[in-house]
C-alpha cells in the first residue's frame, strides 16, 4: 500500500457525539455530497458496521465499493479496508478521535490503490480532496446536530 494521506479537523462536540455520526453510515448521503447511496450489509454485536456498500461519485471516481469496518472497543477510532470494488486495488481508511478542551480532534487518514496506474501526484491530490471534504462535511453535520 502506497503511502497515506492524513488531516485533522477541530469538531465542537464531545467524541461520542461524533463517532455516532460516523457510525451511522445509512445517513451518508444526506451529508456527503460524493455518496449517492449506502447500506450497511452487517453489523458486529453492538449494532456497529461491519460491512457496508458504498456508491461513490466523486469527481474523480465513480465505484460502488463494499468496505469493512473495525471499531475498537473504546470507540476511539475505526479503520476500514475493501472488501470489493470495481476500480479499486485497496482503500485502507480510519478516523482516530481525541478530545481537546471541549470538542475532538478528528484525524481522516486514507490510502487509496487504483486499478488502473495514476501518477502519484494525482493520486495524493485526490485524496486529500476527498479527506478534506469528508472532514468538512462531518464537521457541518456534527456541529448542526
Amino acid at each position: 500500500m502506497a503511502d497515506k494521506t492524513a488531516q485533522t479537523i477541530y469538531i465542537d462536540a464531545d467524541p461520542s457525539t461524533v463517532m455516532d455520526v460516523i457510525a451511522d453510515i445509512g445517513s451518508y448521503p444526506d451529508w456527503v455530497a460524493e455518496y449517492k447511496e449506502t447500506e450497511v450489509l452487517e453489523t458486529d454485536a453492538d449494532g456497529y458496521p461491519k460491512t457496508a456498500r458504498l456508491v461513490l461519485d466523486a469527481a474523480v471516481l465513480k465505484d460502488t465499493m463494499v468496505l469493512s469496518y473495525v471499531w475498537p472497543p473504546d470507540r476511539t477510532s475505526v479503520t476500514w479496508t475493501l472488501v470489493s470494488s470495481s476500480l479499486l486495488k485497496a482503500l485502507d481508511g480510519a478516523y482516530r478521535l481525541k478530545p481537546k478542551g471541549s470538542g475532538t480532534e478528528v484525524t481522516y487518514e486514507l490510502a487509496v490503490d487504483l486499478i488502473i496506474p495514476m501518477i502519484g501526484l494525482l493520486k495524493r491530490k485526490a485524496e486529500r480532496r476527498l479527506t478534506d471534504t469528508a472532514l468538512k462535511d462531518l464537521k457541518k453535520r456534527v456541529e448542526a446536530e
